[in-house]
């Protein structure tokens, strides 16, 4: 795999490269996983893929919903678990401070043009099908974070994990060092993950790679799940 086909190609400094060097591996490893994985969705909702919603950035959100169609559809022809998260079962919950938690937010945001449909949906073409389960995750950044998602995962028999969505440097990264924490091998497709800063999408994709996951292109993804189904595969 070239250098350029890392998403942070260009951005990482070389002293940085060198340094990660002297204890990690190289950032062009081959992919390491289970045979038992499972796709988690996080927070593909209107609220952070549209730019209508003050979190959310249309300019990355959408290839991002693209890549995650892509993604879901090669999962579910093998068969795999699929998890999607968003906020409250009520797409237009009003909380209290505690449940609200301590983000650095405008607490008084502009009120959105009349008419705008809730922001925390899961947007139409990722919308799960039945069998799939959407976890209410409140306001905290993990998939894992006071839900019940790795004892889905334990039920499943999984030993990986596939974290999409957004924002990369947000809730994305706190699932996968979460999912890292429980001992899954996680897998982050590049493609299906974005952020409304493309430099912290970028360093966070590199620093997650270097240390927590495997942060490879939605192709070698999905030759990854092929490969489950076969003779001599994974």
């Amino acid at each position: 795999m070239s250098s350029a086909s890392k998403p942070w190609a260009g951005v990482i400094p070389e002293e940085d490269l060198a340094a990660f060097g002297r204890g990690f591996d190289d950032q062009h490893r081959p992919l390491t996983a289970g045979v038992r994985p499972a796709v988690v969705v996080v927070d593909m909702t209107r609220a952070f893929v549209d730019s209508a919603y003050p979190t959310g950035w249309s300019p990355t959100g959408y290839p991002a919903v693209r890549a995650n169609a892509s993604l879901l559809a090669s999962a579910r022809a093998a068969g795999l678990p699929i998890y999607f998260t968003r906020g409250y079962p009520e797409p237009d919950a009003e909380l209290p401070a505690a449940q609200r938690g301590r983000w650095k937010v405008n607490r008084a945001p502009a009120p959105l043009p009349e008419g705008t449909p809730p922001g925390d949906v899961i947007v139409e073409e990722l919308a799960p099908m039945a069998g799939e389960i959407v976890i209410d995750k409140g306001t905290k950044p993990s998939a894992f974070f006071g839900t019940p998602l790795v004892s889905y995962l334990v039920h499943n028999g999984c030993d990986t994990v596939i974290v999409t969505g957004m924002t990369t440097s947000g809730c994305v990264r706190a699932s996968v060092l979460d999912a890292f924490q429980y001992n899954f091998n996680v897998i982050v497709p590049f493609e299906c993950s974005a952020d409304r800063s493309q430099i912290s999408h970028k360093v966070n994709l590199f620093d997650m790679h270097m240390k927590y996951a495997d942060v490879v292109s939605l192709d070698e993804t999905v030759d990854y799940l092929e490969k489950l189904g076969t003779p001599g595969g994974q």
